[in-house]
């Protein structure tokens, strides 16, 4: 017989709340039984609003869910400034964490997250949804292909959307006592996420932002850009805006092949998304065309990637209820180097565009 579904509890009603919740209720080992807001009637309307059972509990503080004992695990999408408080006492309370990105403000912040997470031997797991797309797996098998792709050489990487005038003048990403990494925390954890990906989750060298950063007046990061380099040699660069059309593109670069795609965080269709492979490319004799030319494939998916990361995290966090399987220690992990590599560019912009070392 199947085991229940896990009960989630969502901590307040940000805008991206409203996909997660969707996520939650198509996944099919999971269940929305609370959402808790600072008003008891912001609560209530998100949940009539967002699909949520007659059966779930709304309440007017986040506190109430995190009391809840019937809550098996928290969505917490607050402010990033926000996260240590929010995450670390629902860890204290035993609550499973699916947390929004970018995690921290920094990776020292972050490490009190997880300190309480193992201490409640809760589940970690940041809100990447794109990592659990099934297209994600087939890509990587092509990286690992050493005969199609090679050795891993560079990573390019742009993802930025042209934000409304409301948006940068009132969301939360462009305040600074709410989420300061800007522009960086939130399009440029994709893009640091998706380099750490294509080169094994083995963490650069170093981070050199570009010259050319901008700042709002509050001094919160608008658009950016870094360099990143390992020791073998093999680099990485990326572009994150919310100043320019919308964008999401990914390159890598190998010694036999070249992986492409142009919608890595949000594939342009739900229930399928395609990339490009270039193998071993020449040139036609003449050298007016390509031989042989890139071969596009499509990956079909029954669930969006959202729902396949509620989907993940609530397997995790069955497994451990009633299983007495240990918190999957991966996805922290993960967490924690793509924190590390956004902390050296934020440094490098603040020490003048200076290089600076990246140290796990």
């Amino acid at each position: 017989m199947a085991a229940p579904p896990i009960k989630f509890g969502i901590l307040g009603c940000a805008e991206i709340a409203r996909k997660v919740s969707r996520a939650i209720s198509l996944s099919p080992n999971s269940t929305l039984h609370a959402v808790g807001s600072r008003s008891h009637e912001k609560a209530a309307k998100f949940a009539a609003d967002n699909g949520f059972p007659d059966s779930a509990k709304v309440y007017g503080s986040y506190e109430a869910v995190l009391d809840d004992p019937d809550v098996d695990a928290v969505y917490v999408p607050l402010p990033t400034s926000l996260h240590l408080k929010w995450a670390v006492l629902a860890a204290q309370k035993k609550k499973h964490l699916l947390l929004e990105k970018p995690v921290a403000i920094n990776a020292r912040e972050f490490d009190q997250i997880v300190a309480a997470c193992e201490s409640s031997g809760v589940q970690f797991m940041d809100g990447t949804m794109w990592m659990h797309h099934p297209r994600t797996a087939k890509m990587k098998e092509f990286l690992c292909d050493s005969s199609r792709f090679g050795d891993l050489k560079a990573v390019h990487c742009c993802f930025t959307f042209a934000a409304e005038k409301e948006f940068l003048e009132n969301d939360i990403r462009v305040k600074p006592d709410l989420d300061a990494l800007g522009a960086l925390g939130d399009v440029g954890w994709y893009c640091t996420r998706s380099i750490l990906w294509a080169a094994d989750f083995e963490l650069p060298k170093t981070a050199l932002a570009l010259r050319g950063t901008v700042k709002n007046s509050s001094g919160v990061i608008l658009a950016c850009s870094a360099f990143l380099q390992w020791e073998d040699g093999k680099s990485a660069t990326f572009h994150c805006s919310f100043l320019a059309n919308l964008t999401m593109d990914l390159t890598v670069v190998g010694t036999n092949g070249t992986l492409k795609f142009q919608d890595f965080v949000i594939p342009f269709e739900q229930d399928k998304a395609s990339f490009s492979t270039a193998v071993k490319s020449g040139f036609t004799e003449l050298v007016t065309g390509w031989d042989p030319k890139p071969s596009d494939h499509t990956v079909m998916t029954d669930l969006p990637q959202e729902a396949l990361m509620v989907k993940e995290f609530s397997r995790l966090v069955g497994s451990i209820k009633y299983d007495g399987a240990k918190p999957e220690k991966k996805w922290p992990t993960l967490s924690r180097k793509t924190q590390l590599v956004l902390d050296a560019v934020k440094a490098s912009i603040d020490k003048g565009y200076e290089t600076v070392e990246i140290i796990s």
